[in-house]
């Protein structure tokens, strides 16, 4: 085991930090969670059971803000360990919002595998700096987590015998709603309470913009757009997207309107869990003249048969989208 001195290259300190002394027992131990975490989190069945949130809320509420404090207080003399565990929550609660602020502004958005990446990341990278501020201190110095420890501190910050009876009294208080606010929170993610029961479904120029949609269509000529398709429903849901290209004539005088052809284009399949958007490239085309009007069907798990067209599948299904463009020889 290498004994570092101030003096010490940089390069050399590094090494003595990752490769010839031993790992701290919580670096280990948070190390250990966050290979769990992604388990139950992508793991098929697990992910599902209530499992998940136990395993994953300590990712969101307690680990960032711990390894943030263990790489900025490496010394177990800057603050005692009621304090790393309060500040531990403070700035988790800190931490996880900026992470999804600045995703918010990346190609990637605030999405589930941006935001575990994310966290990994973060989390990893302060993990590091906690294992390498370490090092450099003295043993005695260094921060350990020892259980006995951790209990003692804690009888002793909330049981103490030197402490009056109101401040004991007030501590069970504290104590109380700490173990409460945890508990209304975990009830909240593994019971959430259903809200409006929805599907989206959208269209989006070749920008990914709702703008700059195609009007004009030149036999043989793809227009690139996009499709999506959002699941608020619930459940896990299997939609179908139709499209089609349409000849539609308006009556002024009946003030109604009569489809002369509706031909299928596409039919897309797309399965979804509850909570979660899709967003599906697609290319717009025709091969003839004498379509007016593109439509976008999506159906919720019930599918008319091909026997029902015109107005009567367009009715049939859960959401309806539509272009009107004018269809030209180049």
């Amino acid at each position: 085991m290498g004994i570092l001195q101030p003096r010490d290259p940089w390069y050399e300190k590094i090494f003595v930090a990752f490769f010839e002394e031993k790992m701290f027992p919580d670096i280990k131990l948070i190390l250990l969670w966050l290979f769990f975490t992604c388990v139950v989190i992508y793991l098929p069945l697990i992910n599902t059971s209530p499992v998940r949130p136990f395993v994953a809320l300590p990712m969101i509420l307690f680990i960032p803000g711990y390894t943030l404090i263990a790489a900025l207080f490496p010394d177990r003399n800057d603050i005692d360990m009621i304090e790393r565990v309060a500040l531990s929550f403070g700035l988790s609660i800190a931490v996880v919002p900026l992470i999804g602020l600045g995703l918010n502004y990346t190609p990637w958005g605030i999405r589930l595998d941006p935001i575990v990446i994310s966290l990994i990341i973060f989390t990893i990278a302060m993990l590091c700096i906690a294992q390498y501020r370490r090092v450099l201190l003295p043993v005695e110095q260094r921060l350990t987590i020892p259980f006995h420890i951790v209990i003692r501190e804690f009888k002793n910050e909330f049981f103490s015998a030197e402490s009056s009876r109101l401040d004991r009294i007030l501590s069970i208080i504290l104590l109380i709603a700490i173990i409460g606010a945890i508990g209304t929170t975990i009830y909240v993610i593994l019971v959430p309470k259903e809200g409006e029961k929805f599907s989206e479904f959208f269209i989006l120029g070749e920008k990914k913009m709702a703008a700059d949609y195609p009007n004009v269509l030149f036999t043989g000529t793809e227009y690139p757009m996009f499709i999506g398709v959002g699941n608020h429903e619930y459940r896990n849901v299997t939609y179908m997207i139709e499209t089609y290209l349409v000849n539609m004539q308006f009556n002024d005088q009946t003030n109604t309107s009569t489809i002369n052809r509706m031909d299928r284009q596409n039919q897309i399949p797309v399965f979804l869990a509850h909570n979660e958007t899709t967003i599906l490239p697609y290319n717009l085309t025709t091969s003839q003249t004498g379509y007016n009007r593109v439509e976008f069907l999506l159906f919720n798990e019930t599918i008319p048969s091909d026997s029902v067209t015109g107005f009567d599948r367009i009715n049939a299904s859960y959401r309806d989208l539509h272009l009107w463009v004018k269809t030209q020889v180049p």
